[in-house]
């Protein structure tokens, strides 16, 4: 193999248009592809920022053809040549004007034949792709996807930097606390059988850094949660991370705004409209059946609990009895949905833990069939159906449950119904603030409350007297950012009071000496002089799939996990010798199998 030894690049691939015809230029990169026309050679260059046109020619240079003869797909190469115009002018890429008329020819690595196709849009097996990942990231989309991250990333710094905001890093080794999803451990070899745990999130870390002075916060920080993996989650991810003190919820909205705003504008060059629109937990809950609502559409829900309370269909009458609801959604048009058509959607609604599904049709001459009309008269189906402002060839779906299953049945299935229907229009951006979410959440297995986003988060001021009273009504300083349908960020105002911090630790079912436990450390510092503070975290993974549009995570992470949690291209997690084991003190269980 040759070197590089006296070359210097001089710019990439595409970087080169028809304003440079006569330049003299050293490129460097892999070889796409190389054609062979008997005394010509066209050989197209690849770098991570597009491809050229190389070209060979016998009668020229017959020792510099022959090399070339030897060119094959992903061999890299270093050529030496002039600009030219091209004859044969290509619109179909960024150097389609131009071609390098070649001078000198290095090959400095051979490839053997790629263990996938390197070629965009290729139906090669996803976990093919993610052990050669290597080389799946020479495609064009793959390093489109890491470089729009990497602008997120700068863009991040550059506006909280200009900001005020000060970067600071928390630790990865810290310790496992309660009321969160599962920690990773980390075993100590020095301190036998004590464990740390790789951070969920930052967020009492940032809470004293507020308690420290600094005013604002922000970092980009690895976070990890031992989790069942779906398509926009993985077992460690990236998290934008930022803190503020003497501020209410007002303040970090505005600030946070005014982030998304100059993000898209750099990223996608898109200007977007501030302030966001905003909705209450309550009010997107009722609306949409979610607390991240897909603004691009409408279908929103309807209560007929009081239209159908007393009526025959007991389904109806015992969910409004037992304190549920009747809700449904108009799905415009879509009355031509077959039978087999509506019972794959109460299947799918079955997996939201609805019992059934009850729909009704709007026909010509407003005529109404479906699968409940035999429980109601002429004047019963019509009023329901008004109520739904129900037109010809509307289909109108029904479920009635708990309410906690009617919305999230419901929210689903309208979200399923846009996707069949391809109601939402991709080149819009619908940003809103869902806030006041419900602080506490109770479990009826454990007979507990919990927190709904984290125990450090404020409630609103006005419903501080109903903690004790009705904790299932008060409200928290919590907001989330939903963008298209999906949660992007969120965060909250924090207690900044250690005798209110314990008293909502108290209302979790803590004893004075659990809490002291768990979170002595924070509730020792917040007697030294807490400022107000608040701030939040952004998914910059999930951020990067939104601004891509791409649907599944792993397109935007160099190096992601499978479903299990595995790393297909390193083989991770590995078994370690037993001598590591005995260094951490640590004998493995042998597992029977189950019979």
């Amino acid at each position: 193999m040759e070197n590089i030894k006296g070359l210097t690049r001089t710019g990439y691939c595409a970087e080169y248009d028809i304003k440079d015809i006569g330049k003299k230029v050293v490129l460097m990169g892999w070889v796409n592809r190389s054609r062979n026309l008997g005394s010509i050679i066209f050989c197209d260059m690849r770098d991570r920022t597009g491809l050229i046109q190389v070209v060979f020619r016998e009668e020229k240079n017959k020792s510099l053809f022959n090399k070339a003869t030897n060119l094959k797909s992903e061999y890299v190469i270093a050529v030496t040549g002039i600009v030219n115009e091209r004859e044969d002018k290509n619109p179909n890429i960024k150097t389609g004007d131009i071609e390098i008329e070649a001078e000198e020819l290095r090959i400095l690595s051979e490839s053997a034949v790629p263990a996938i196709d390197i070629a965009e849009n290729t139906a090669t097996n996803e976990l093919m792709r993610l052990k050669y990942r290597y080389l799946d990231l020479r495609k064009p989309k793959q390093q489109y996807y890491l470089i729009m991250r990497n602008k997120v990333a700068k863009c991040t710094r550059d506006f909280f930097s200009e900001n005020g905001f000060i970067e600071v890093e928390t630790p990865v080794l810290t310790r496992s606390t309660p009321e969160g999803a599962r920690d990773y451990l980390v075993p100590s070899r020095v301190n036998q059988g004590k464990f740390y745990a790789l951070p969920q999130s930052p967020q009492l870390l940032k809470q004293l850094l507020m308690i420290s002075g600094l005013d604002r916060y922000y970092q980009i920080v690895k976070c990890f949660r031992d989790e069942d993996l779906r398509a926009n989650r993985q077992p460690e991810f990236t998290q934008i991370d930022l803190e503020m003190s003497f501020v209410d919820v007002d303040d970090v909205i505005a600030v946070n705004e005014k982030f998304i705003k100059k993000l898209f504008k750099e990223t996608l060059n898109v200007d977007v409209n501030i302030p966001f629109a905003r909705m209450t937990y309550e009010e997107a809950m009722n609306r949409f059946g979610s607390d991240k609502p897909d603004l691009r559409y409408g279908m929103e829900l309807t209560d007929i609990s009081e239209l159908v309370k007393d009526s025959e269909f007991k389904v109806f009458s015992d969910a409004c009895k037992n304190n549920g609801s009747v809700r449904g959604i108009n799905a415009k048009g879509c009355a031509d949905f077959s039978r087999k058509d509506i019972d794959k959607l109460t299947d799918f609604v079955k997996d939201y833990r609805a019992k059934g599904l009850a729909w009704l049709k709007v026909g010509v001459d407003n005529e109404i069939t479906g699968s409940i009309v035999k429980f109601f008269d002429k004047e019963q189906l019509t009023s329901i159906v008004d109520a739904f402002n129900g037109e010809e060839n509307d289909l109108i779906l029904i479920i009635a449950d708990r309410n906690e299953t009617v919305f999230d049945s419901l929210g689903a299935l309208r979200t399923e119904i846009a996707k069949r229907m391809n109601l939402a229009d991709h080149e819009r951006w619908e940003f809103l603030w869902v806030t006041e979410f419900p602080l506490l959440e109770f479990d009826e297995e454990t007979n507990r409350y919990y927190a709904k986003h984290h125990p450090f988060t404020s409630p609103m001021d006005e419903d501080i007297p109903l903690l004790h009273t009705h904790p299932e009504k008060v409200r928290a300083k919590a907001y989330d950012i939903v963008l298209n349908g999906e949660e992007i960020g969120g965060g909250s105002i924090r207690i900044h009071d250690s005798v209110f911090q314990e008293e909502m630790l108290e209302v979790l079912g803590f004893t004075k000496d659990k809490a002291q436990e768990s979170f002595g450390f924070l509730l020792n510092a917040l007697k030294y002089g807490a400022p107000p503070h608040g701030g939040m975290a952004y998914g910059l993974d999930r951020l990067v799939m939104s601004i891509t549009k791409t649907d599944n995570i792993r397109d935007v992470i160099a190096f992601p996990k499978i479903q299990s949690g595995a790393c297909p291209l390193t083989d991770a997690p590995n078994i370690v010798e037993k001598k590591q084991l005995d260094e951490l003190g640590i004998c493995l269980k042998e597992r029977k199998d189950e019979v």
